[in-house]
């Protein structure tokens, strides 16, 4: 008798200190463990949900929204007792305690969803007695501060389903792809057999293991009384209809454009606020071109060929001109990493080539110069200190309008345009206008050519300028953002300034207009008007396009990460065809509508070697049609065609040896151009016949009867280009 009640004594003692130390070590009471992490909500343009950002995937729903089907197979599978006992179920626990003595260690689980619960926001996993003990003492303190209702609310927010599904809403969404009011009673019992070990009841690992536990849960759902025999016989006869593809092999949908957001959130909220605490996010992205837009960049054969195993990458943005939201944005070829390098956004971007041009020299000619599309600029040799500048041809088109310029992107004209009409400074602050900062001390002539790296969104918000009447919008993804009680934290304003005349904006695009028509951009063309420059750098090391219609703007780039040459590689060979895919595909079906020409547009006939009005000499192919601003229009007639006598023979001026002469309309000018110049035979010349001189001696009789001396300078005067300012 002593040994039995000395064996009793010491077992209590061990309970009691177990209990105590159990007690010790108890978690601190915290009511904010027993909420779940929030993830937040991304929803497109018109506001349907297209992913979620959080630790958890997870989407909170109240107890009210979950229908009782759906609450009913979670009590039949864990705790059919839930509305009897007071947090621990005693019985269980008897029936528990049997089964681990008859079998040996702890088998048998018998937790309450009040446990389950606690375990999930206090507890380690560990079968411990221990953490037994401590399960039933937090358990008991929940039921003292929560209703049945709100701890089962609790419990099917927190729960884990595997597939990263968090909460009955997630898992509804990640297994189903419908929300949790469409569950149907065989939908709801796969879920709820699938929490007591997802590893093993995912349909998406083992489908027949899957069913077997659904069909289980089902017939405890008739036998407890929760649904009929009828129901459960309808129930287990109905196949698993699982969303395709697992879980874990999809990716989050329009990965870079959520990144773009998400980096937004938490510069802005935090990541405590982004991933935890539910937000609601409103964006701009229309889903059908962000996902065309991902397609067409992810096709090898839109894109220049791999230099070893190496890939070129490219980025891809769309935004509407008209209020700066972005409908697409794509950073790379494919999304490897959350929150990764995104080549469309990420500073400072790359160098624009030839797309720059329209920015930085030929838009402030326009807006600051009074110069126009019929403006003439010599596209011949110039130098500039060290810098002497090039065109990709290495040929020279002479005396050319802007127009004709920008549509074969001349690059001498635009260097010139640059350095001695708009000049550098006045240039660069006309690029600050629209948002683009340039270290002054850093630049030269070179700037003309786009040798300043931009990203791919900024430059579009640059061309929605001047798709818009002159106004920049600053570009947006986001456009609303609450709390999870829908208090708005922010809601978006379009933040709009006019930085230049509509007048000019109008100008640039009918002269880009042409670009695509019939220049380096025809592989751009689509079915309605579209404007557009491409842009290449040295070596193609990168390509680009960037181009826009009345409703979109799209900028396409393609390059190495670690730049390098691609040979044979163009902004109108491969990015201007990507653009016509993108834009296209995204306007297919919709109204065909033309740019706005707002009020102070004129036209008028000038002569296109002096861009002055036809004088009496100017020849019918020189003259052109052209658009100008109001009070551009040039006064002044063409004086630079006059007739020159010349020899028949060597076309230089001739001498008294030169038997037989002609009478030319040629152009006149104080300087000499070389003979690689394409209109260099259209020019005055200033040189004498040697043919038929045996040296540089003998009189000339020019047309106005003067007599020259050979190699006596002519004087002569050359116009302006206009008589007008800007207005």
């Amino acid at each position: 008798m002593f040994i039995i009640l000395l064996f009793t004594f010491i077992c209590g003692a061990a309970a009691l200190g177990l209990l105590a130390v159990s007690v010790k070590d108890l978690p601190a009471w915290d009511e904010s463990g027993l909420l779940s992490s929030n993830s937040t909500l991304i929803y497109d343009k018109d506001n349907k949900l297209i992913t979620k950002v959080g630790i958890e995937n997870r989407v909170p729903i109240s107890l009210s929204d979950i229908p009782e089907n759906v609450q009913e197979a979670f009590l039949a599978a864990e705790d059919r007792r839930f509305y009897q006992h007071f947090g621990v179920d005693l019985q269980g626990i008897i029936r528990a305690v049997f089964v681990d003595l008859t079998k040996g260690g702890l088998h048998q689980g018998a937790s309450t969803i009040t446990q389950q619960l606690i375990r999930m926001s206090f507890l380690t996993p560990d079968k411990t007695i221990k953490r037994k003990i401590q399960e039933i003492i937090l358990a008991v303190q929940v039921e003292r501060h929560y209703s049945k209702e709100e701890i089962l609310e609790m419990y099917l927010n927190k729960i884990y389903f595997g597939e990263g599904a968090y909460g009955i809403q997630s898992a509804a969404q990640t297994y189903f792809d419908k929300g949790v009011s469409d569950l149907t009673v065989a939908d709801a019992a796969l879920l709820a057999s699938i929490v007591r070990a997802p590893s093993i009841y995912s349909p998406y690992r083992d489908e027949k293991t899957a069913l077997n536990r659904r069909d289980t849960i089902i017939s405890q759902m008739a036998e407890y009384g929760f649904i009929s025999p009828q129901e459960a016989s309808g129930a287990e006869s109905e196949p698993i209809n699982i969303k395709e593809g697992s879980p874990a092999g999809r990716q989050y949908p329009y990965p870079y454009f959520v990144d773009y957001v998400t980096e937004q959130l938490i510069e802005k909220y935090g990541p405590e606020k982004v991933y935890k605490q539910g937000l609601k996010v409103y964006t701009t992205i229309d889903p059908e071109i962000q996902e065309n837009a991902e397609k067409i960049m992810a096709n090898d054969r839109n894109f220049p060929p791999a230099i070893g195993n190496e890939k070129p990458q490219g980025a891809a943005v769309v935004l509407d001109p008209r209020n700066g939201e972005i409908r697409a944005l794509v950073g790379g070829r494919q999304h490897t990493n959350k929150l990764g390098w995104n080549r469309a956004t990420r500073e400072p971007g790359r160098q624009p080539g030839s797309s720059f041009k329209p920015i930085i020299a030929y838009a402030p000619a326009i807006e600051l110069k009074g110069m126009g599309p019929a403006s003439v600029i010599d596209d011949a040799p110039v130098k500039y200190g060290n810098y002497e500048p090039h065109n990709d041809s290495r040929s020279y088109r002479g005396l050319i309008t802007l127009r004709t310029a920008i549509t074969y992107s001349v690059n001498i004209a635009a260097v010139k345009l640059l350095v001695d009409h708009v000049t550098i400074p006045e240039a660069i602050n006309f690029a600050h206008r629209l948002n683009i900062d340039i270290d002054r001390n850093s630049v030269g002539a070179s700037l003309a050519l786009g040798t300043e790296e931009i990203t791919p969104l900024k430059l579009a918000a640059a061309y929605a300028a001047f798709a818009n009447q002159g106004i920049y919008t600053e570009p947006t993804a986001i456009l609303k953002v609450e709390e999870p009680d829908g208090t708005v934290l922010e809601e978006h304003t379009p933040k709009q300034k006019q930085v230049m005349k509509p007048t000019t904006a109008y100008l640039i695009t009918d002269m880009l207009k042409s670009a695509v028509q019939s220049g380096t951009g025809t592989g751009a063309k689509i079915s309605r008007p579209a404007a557009g420059k491409t842009g290449t750098t040295d070596q193609g090391k990168d390509i680009w396009f960037a181009g826009y219609t009345h409703e979109l703007v799209g900028v396409v780039w393609i390059g190495f990460d670690d730049p390098k040459p691609m040979p044979r590689s163009y902004g109108g060979v491969y990015p201007a065809p990507i653009w016509r895919q993108i834009i296209g595909k995204a306007l297919e079906g919709k109204p065909v509508s033309n740019f706005e020409r707002p009020p102070g547009i004129v036209s008028a006939k000038v002569d296109s070697k002096s861009g002055l009005l036809p004088g009496p000499n100017t020849p019918p192919e020189h003259m052109v049609t052209d658009l100008f601003a109001s009070g551009t229009v040039p006064t002044k007639m063409d004086d630079t065609h006059v007739p020159v006598e010349v020899c028949a023979t060597s076309g230089k001026l001739p001498t008294e040896y030169c038997p037989d002469r002609v009478i030319r309309t040629m152009i006149k000018l104080q300087y000499n151009v070389p003979d690689n110049v394409a209109d260099y035979n259209e020019r005055m010349p200033t040189d004498f016949c040697t043919i038929h001189s045996p040296g540089a001696g003998g009189q000339i009789l020019p047309p106005d009867s003067q007599t020259v001396k050979p190699n006596q300078e002519i004087p002569w005067n050359i116009p302006g280009q206009t008589e007008t300012g800007t207005q």
